[in-house]
């Protein structure tokens, strides 16, 4: 009985002190992503960058995507939503980081797109129909482009745009922004400069509403 009791104990201690080791890693982490996000703000957002939402908005969410990133497909939504709930106050930055094979070129048609205003519809045709345009993991820009019949777009002027050495050059300055932030996974977000640490839908809705109650 006092062998099990000993064994319960000791259990228990071991439980207590891995939580408290946890919680001390988990804030460590969350001081040390804060402070390189803070010393390095140049590197979250551009002028360049894509931008849905009022401009004056205090609050706003950037996000480093991958549009071969099924994650990202899935949060699209829900940060569109997160904007509709806090009408005025919140607007989207989006940052690219193409991790997938192929992803740069789907990459470049977005802003290919862009010069033709048709940035957004061209995103949202992309996660609608993600699944035709990757195999394995990988974006096939072919298939992709089979897409985009219905969209309005002059192709003829779409693929000559693609080839504009900005937009490589804007592509680049994405990727080595995120080294810079130490962001090596998609979707990667920013509230205001302050890093989402704990990924989820429930964590990025406390963020927001905490940024949007702290400037409103």
């Amino acid at each position: 009985m006092k062998k099990n009791i000993i064994v319960a104990a000791t259990t228990i201690l071991f439980v207590v002190l891995f939580v408290v080791a946890a919680t001390i890693y988990n804030n460590q982490k969350s001081r040390d992503l804060s402070s390189t996000s803070l010393e390095k703000i140049e590197h979250i957002q551009r002028d360049y960058s894509p931008k849905m939402g009022p401009h004056d908005a205090k609050v706003t969410i950037v996000e480093f995507f991958d549009p071969a990133c099924g994650t990202c497909s899935a949060f699209y939504p829900f940060v569109k939503k997160l904007m509709d709930e806090n009408p005025g106050k919140v607007n989207l930055v989006l940052r690219y980081l193409p991790l997938h094979q192929n992803s740069d070129v789907i990459v470049s048609i977005f802003e290919a797109a862009r010069l033709q205003n048709r940035f957004w519809e061209t995103l949202e045709l992309a996660y609608k129909t993600r699944d035709t345009w990757i195999e394995h993991h990988v974006a096939k820009p072919e298939k992709f482009w089979m897409q985009l019949g219905g969209t309005g777009l002059d192709m003829q002027q779409l693929e000559a745009d693609m080839k504009s050495t900005e937009i490589a050059r804007r592509i680049k300055q994405d990727v080595l922004d995120a080294q810079q932030l130490k962001v090596s996974k998609t979707p990667g977000f920013f509230v205001n400069g302050k890093p989402l640490v704990h990924f989820g839908y429930q964590q990025l809705q406390q963020l927001v509403e905490s940024e949007v109650t702290e400037n409103y």
